[in-house]
């Protein structure tokens, strides 16, 4: 998370907490126009609802309007996580440990600013991420974004894929030969 968005969150939390509620993180987008303010919120032991969400929005704008942390117009979005579930803490991380994610990187370790792979652990403020098998000590401060992706196969969203037959894609057409004559 942005600087503005861990003021927002640290502002906000205990707002949606009395609601209930978890504040998960927050996304800020800031714009010359209008900016963006992304709140996802979860609810423990349910599904958050549109109810929460508009009453998260309606409860979290009066505190946003006293204490007024971002200068300018800006619209603001009260989210649930979704299935593609964005991670913003290391508990967060650890929570979701054995899970795939898609990670952004703010610098680049070993070359490279985006990964994907299993999440293997969570070492104090440090995400363990294995990919391409290899693991990669990620410092919590220097991830950028990340988000769970999801198995929709596993979620019965997405059909199996069909294992190939052994030799499939090898045979050869009747009838047509690679050799000249």
């Amino acid at each position: 998370m942005s600087d503005k968005a861990t003021e927002i969150v640290e502002l906000l939390a205990p707002t949606v907490t009395s609601l209930g509620l978890e504040l998960l993180g927050a996304e800020f987008a800031p714009s010359s126009g209008r900016s963006l303010l992304r709140l996802y919120i979860d609810a423990p032991e349910r599904h958050v609802t549109l109810d929460d969400c508009e009453s998260v929005s309606r409860e979290v704008s009066a505190v946003l309007d006293v204490h007024d942390p971002i200068s300018g117009q800006y619209t603001l979005e009260v989210s649930s996580p979704g299935i593609d579930r964005p991670l913003f803490t290391p508990a967060q991380f650890a929570r979701f440990a054995g899970e795939r994610a898609k990670v952004s990187l703010r610098l680049p370790i070993d070359g490279r600013r985006r990964l994907q792979g299993i999440i293997a652990r969570v070492d104090g403020d440090t995400i363990v991420l294995v990919a391409d098998e290899q693991e990669f000590a990620l410092p919590h401060g220097n991830i950028d974004k990340a988000r769970l992706v999801p198995d929709l196969v596993a979620l019965g969203l997405a059909p199996a894929r069909p294992e190939p037959a052994p030799g499939a894609g090898r045979a050869r057409r009747a009838g047509k030969s690679s050799r000249k004559s």
